[in-house]
Order: C-alpha cells, then structure tokens, then sequence
C-alpha cells in the first residue's frame, strides 16, 4: 500500500518523484481535469435543453457551474483512479496559487477518495522543500477555491454574454473578455494618441569638442541666454511651443546661421558641476518584472518566457514562476549573499542584508521572488543548461544575486561652455564603485537606450578651459509621437491598473495576437482595425467592461474572496443579474446597437 501525489505534469512528477521514499507514488493530471464545457457536444444530455446548457453556469440556481470532464482527460482520470484504489492516503500537490488549489479541488470532486487527504505546497523542487512540506501539509483552502471558481464563472459570462453580440453587430467569430478587452482598448487608446499626434520639427547644434586626446559631445542648450526648444516644450496635440513657454524654436537656416557665426570662435567652460549618485539594485523578479525584463534583454514573448520558467520550475531550477512578490527567504537571502562572497568579495556585499516588500495592487499569488531553487544558488555554468533556458536562468540567477549586492556609485558630470552668445552642455558619468553593476543591469523600455550601463567620460576640465572644437554641425528633430506598447511595457501597465494577475499576463497576450486584436511586428503590438471596431462598442454601451478601474475593483473583490471579506454568490448576483448588470444591459443595449 502507498501514498499517492498529485501534481500538474509529467515534468513535475518525476523530479518530485526522486526526493519521496519508493511507498509515495507520483502522477500527474496533466493540468485541469475538469472545466466548464467549451462545445455543445461536451454539455450531458440531462440538461442539454435548459436554456443555460450553452453557458455552462446556471444563473438562476446561484450560479452553479456546470463542469464537465473533457474528453481527453477522461483517460487520466481513470487512470488517477485505478491509482487511488491502492492507496492509504492521497496528497494533493499542485501548484501553491489559487489555480493550483482549484485543480486540487477539481480532483476531489472527481475522485471521491475514502482515504485521508492531504494538500502540501511548495514554491521550490527541491528534497528539502519537499521534504520541509510533506510534514506542513494542510486543508484545501476553499475561500481560494471559491475566488477561483468565481474568476472562472465571471470570465463565462462575460464572454459567452458578449461574444454572441459582437457576432451579430460587427464580426462572426469575434470575443470578448472580461480582462482580454481592457487590454486591447488600452492598444487602441495608445494608437489613437498616435493618430492624434501633430509632429513638430527644431533644429539645434551638436558639437564634438576635445581637451588632449579625449573628445566630447555637446549640445546646443542656449541661444543669449534663451533656452533652445527641444522635444518636451513641443504641444503633442498641436505640433507647435506649449503655450506660455519661453523658448527659441529654431528652424534649419537659423540653425545654420548661427553655426556659420560661431564656426571658428574661441569655446570656454563656464561651469562645471559634479553630482554624487547612489543607485540601488532592483528588487528580485516577479512573474511580472521577469516577462518585461526577458522581453527587453532576451526578446521573448510573454508566453515563451513563461513557458521556459515553468520546465526551469519543474526541474528544480527555481522557484515557483507565478507570483507577484519580491520577498526572499531567511535561507534565499544567504545564498545570494554567499555568492556574492565568493564571486566578488565582501566589499560588493550590501552592509545589511536587504529585505524587499511587495508593492503591486492586489499582491496574492505565492509568498517568495523568482529565484534560484535551493539554499545554495547554483550558478548558471554549474546547470548544465543551454539555449534560451540557460539564458533565462542566468537572467534571473544575476537579478537575484545583485538584489544583496552594494550600492553603485557613480559621479553625474555636467559641464558648460560658451561660443559667443551660444552655450552648450555636455553630460558625463563615472562609475566610482560599480557595486551591484558588477552582476546585473537592469534593462529598458527605451528601444534606443542601452541595456547596459555605459560611462560617458570627459575630460579633466575646470572653469576657463578652452577645449579645440573639432567638427560642429546642425542637426534636425522631429518630436516622436507616444511609442506603440510592446509585450514588456503591456505587462508593465496592466499591473499597474491592477488588471490580472501573474498567472494571466502571458495568456491575455497570446489571446490578443491569436484572436487577430493585435499584430505584434518588430516587438510592438499593433491593434487591428477588429479592435478598432470591438473597442469602439464597448466603449459606446458597456463602458464598464474595458475600463481599468472597474475592471482592477473586479479583482480587488476576488481578493476579498479568497480572505473572507467578500462573498461570491452577492457578488455574481450583482455583478449579472442586478438592475445594471450584464445580463440587462446586453438586452437593453442589443435593440440600440447600430448594425
């Protein structure tokens, strides 16, 4: 007799199976076992005539979903039940978010066990965690199984209640969703800034200046002690100087004026001043930081990024992948600071071991940051990794380790000089003690801007140096209009609004693009005139529906769900059948759409 484990994947089971005595058989339920039913042919024949059946939640019996096993997971259920007959005890040890305790209460609905039943979490496969969580085992939590089911139920009909509408009034084939749609709307709301846009066009001076052998840059800044016009004086709605500033707009002959009549005139510095600046590791990865972060440095989708981390995940590479916390472990904060220790010296050390608090709206999903599994950090050559998994190790390996690292110092340099009546700038930065840049920079949503750090040295100069001007020459500008999103700066906004969660940005993205709301071309995710068209009436008569705070309050009560704070069946009530629910204003509203 044995005790059966229960996890997601095949993956999964095998690594856990190495750490567990030969009396714990582990299997897999290849995911969810069970859902509401995605066609016709999957809805029982007892209640194929109820007018609900197509939905697949009965709303006038308090919502009761309708769940149903899909056809190919019927195998594995038999199987997981031949399994359990020879057992003396069922563990059920699924992922630790509300995802993972749903499936786990999917399998006991489904399996009927009459033995003792177990529920073990862990964020790390490794033997100690397993081991640490066969003697932490716990009940199901059915607050989170009911936050879970009533995102799933709201998801339903949201989309079934929408989808039909879009069909007759835009589009066969067209859906919505209930987080799928305030994504998209926020794609259209940026193209529509672009389309608004008026370019405006200025013209300033770009210098190359020398002291010895070290050659510089400066920039126009002045004109008689007039501030030059740059981008950010420019009006985007009107292309032309914000009104009420003083600036002198520069156009190409006036440029090239003043470039004839400073050409060979003596420059001067007339003003140096130097900045000390502190600048502290970020914080380790959450689900979130780590799409954007793969997406700028390693150019991968959300999707593939959160595909690699679970395999990583699965074989005990690091720790669990869907979480909004930036937390580490008493044992995680020793390993990074051990390795820091032993690859860079106790000077790179931070003086105290720094503990990082979560911030984002709504945090709930694990309990610790993306991070190495284990109490010792492998490093990314000691893996035996490759490809783009190496890669995404290493990534997270370098954010977790630099987050114990010392401070960067570095010294800001902001020189001025003056020809004539014309003052330029030059910018410069030292790194005086790299710290933390030693293992890891953070990279950028700017597409022109490095990913790495670079220092921008000048030279030894002080007040009434006359650098050699070597090459002077007129340069055009025209203002760019707000950038299109990419899958990085998306993942960044939606978890600043609160829309989703961890284990939804990869998946809302990936609808998007599959459903033709978005082309993605050349890392940018373009809306297509579909969005254009489903955005516009869901704007019109469900305004609700893809508005971000509306939609972040949605989740805010989930969250409340899964505390206690909130109940489900009031919510669900409100939410569909109320006065302004979705039910009524889908009848109210289908006469007025316009065809």
């Amino acid at each position: 007799m044995s005790t059966l484990v229960i996890v997601e994947s095949p993956t999964k089971a095998r690594t856990i199976r190495n750490f567990l005595p030969s009396t714990y058989r582990v299997e897999a339920s290849m995911g969810h076992v069970r859902d509401l039913p995605s066609s016709a042919e999957e809805i029982p024949e007892a209640v194929k005539g109820e007018k609900w059946a197509q939905l697949g939640v009965n709303v006038e019996a308090d919502f009761e979903p309708l769940y149903v096993i899909p056809k190919d997971k019927k195998k594995i259920v038999k199987e997981l039940k031949e399994a359990l007959k020879d057992a003396t005890e069922l563990i059920l040890a699924t992922d630790e978010d509300r995802e993972g305790e749903s499936i786990s209460w999917h399998l006991l609905q489904i399996l009927k066990p009459k033995v003792p039943i177990k529920r073990m979490v862990f964020h790390e496969i490794t033997r100690e965690a397993i081991r640490d969580a066969l003697t932490h085992c716990r009940d199901i939590d059915n607050r989170v199984v009911q936050a879970q089911e009533t995102r799933r139920i709201l998801d339903r009909l949201v989309g079934y209640t929408l989808s039909p509408l879009l069909w007759k009034k835009i589009a066969w084939g067209l859906s919505a969703g209930r987080v799928q749609s305030v994504a998209v709307r926020l794609l259209v709301c940026r193209e529509r800034e672009r389309r608004a846009f008026h370019q405006g066009s200025y013209w300033d001076l770009k210098a190359s200046l020398a002291k010895g052998k070290i050659s510089f840059e400066a920039k126009l800044v002045t004109v008689a002690n007039v501030k030059v016009a740059n981008g950010s004086d420019f009006d985007e709605n009107t292309g032309n100087i914000i009104a009420g500033r003083r600036v002198l707009l520069l156009n190409e002959q006036q440029a090239r004026a003043l470039l004839s009549r400073i050409q060979n005139k003596p420059w001067t510095v007339t003003n140096l001043e130097e900045r000390p600046v502190t600048r502290k590791p970020s914080p380790p990865f959450t689900t979130s930081t780590l799409q954007q972060e793969a997406n700028r440095k390693l150019r991968l989708g959300a999707r593939e990024t959160m595909r690699i981390a679970q395999s990583l995940y699965e074989r005990g590479f690091i720790t669990y992948m869907r979480t909004d916390s930036v937390h580490l472990s008493e044992q995680a904060i020793a390993a990074a600071r051990s390795c820091v220790q032993e690859l860079y010296g106790s000077e790179y050390l931070s003086p105290q071991p720094r503990k990082y608090t979560t911030k984002s709206k709504g945090a709930q999903e694990a309990h610790e940051a993306i991070r190495p599994a284990g109490s010792t950090f492998r490093t990314p050559q000691q893996t035996g990794l490759d490809g783009v998994d190496f890669r995404l190790y290493d990534l997270i390996w370098k954010r977790t380790v630099a987050s114990q690292m010392a401070d960067s110092r570095q010294t800001h340099v902001t020189v001025l000089t003056q020809v004539e009546d014309a003052g330029f700038r030059s910018s410069g930065k030292r790194i005086d003690f790299p710290g933390f840049l030693r293992a890891y920079v953070e990279g950028s949503d700017d597409p022109d801007a490095a990913l790495e750090d670079q220092e921008v040295i000048l030279p030894a100069l002080k007040v009434g140096d006359k650098p050699n001007c070597k090459d002077l020459e007129a340069v055009g500008h025209e203002t760019q209009p707000p950038a299109r999103f990419t899958e990085a700066s998306l993942v960044k906004t939606l978890e600043s609004e609160g829309v989703g969660r961890p284990s939804t940005y990869a998946s809302i993205i990936g609808t998007i693009v599959d459903r033709g709301y978005a082309k993605l071309i050349t890392n940018a995710l373009i809306p297509t005139f579909t969005a254009f068209a489903v955005t516009t009436l869901l704007e019109t008569y469900f305004p609700d529906l893809v508005d971000t705070g509306f939609t972040s309050r949605m989740e805010q009560t989930l969250d409340e769900i899964a505390t206690g704070e909130a109940k489900w069946l009031p919510y669900l009530d409100k939410f569909y059948r109320g006065e302004t629910g979705l039910a009524t204003q889908v009848k109210e509203q289908e006469s007025q759409i316009d065809a």
